[in-house]
């Protein structure tokens, strides 16, 4: 009888998160919920709480990605990124001359509804 599936570490594909980068998102969202900073050291100090021992760099990355980021902005806006062919950031350069060239905006086409397609979902 194999008993492989019950040993006490676990291993895990790669491309799949590590235990200690699964145990540092776990504490902070512990330490988003309950309101308080995502340092390095709060990190440190849950994972030892729970006995999970990470590598020494987890905590940093987690620490600096919070520092920039807040954890809430990014669990309520997953799955939501920017419309494609969105403008990128700053314009285009501007022209030899040194002025940019001012290009006339285009009228947005309207969306056919399904009055225009001769039928309806409630038809």
């Amino acid at each position: 009888i194999s008993t492989d599936w019950c040993s006490s570490e676990l291993k895990y594909p790669s491309g799949e998160m590590s235990t200690s980068e699964l145990a540092c998102t776990y504490a902070a969202l512990i330490l988003a919920d309950d309101g308080l900073e995502i340092t390095s050291d709060n990190l440190l100090a849950i994972t030892k709480a729970a006995k999970v021992e990470v590598e020494p760099y987890w905590p940093g990355l987690f620490a600096k990605l919070f520092a920039k980021k807040d954890i809430n902005d990014l669990l309520t806006n997953v799955g939501s990124a920017p419309a494609a062919g969105a403008p990128a950031a700053g314009g285009a350069a501007p022209a030899a001359g040194g002025e940019a060239a001012a290009a006339p905006a285009k009228k947005e086409e309207k969306e056919e509804s399904d009055e225009d397609m001769g039928f309806s979902l409630f038809d």
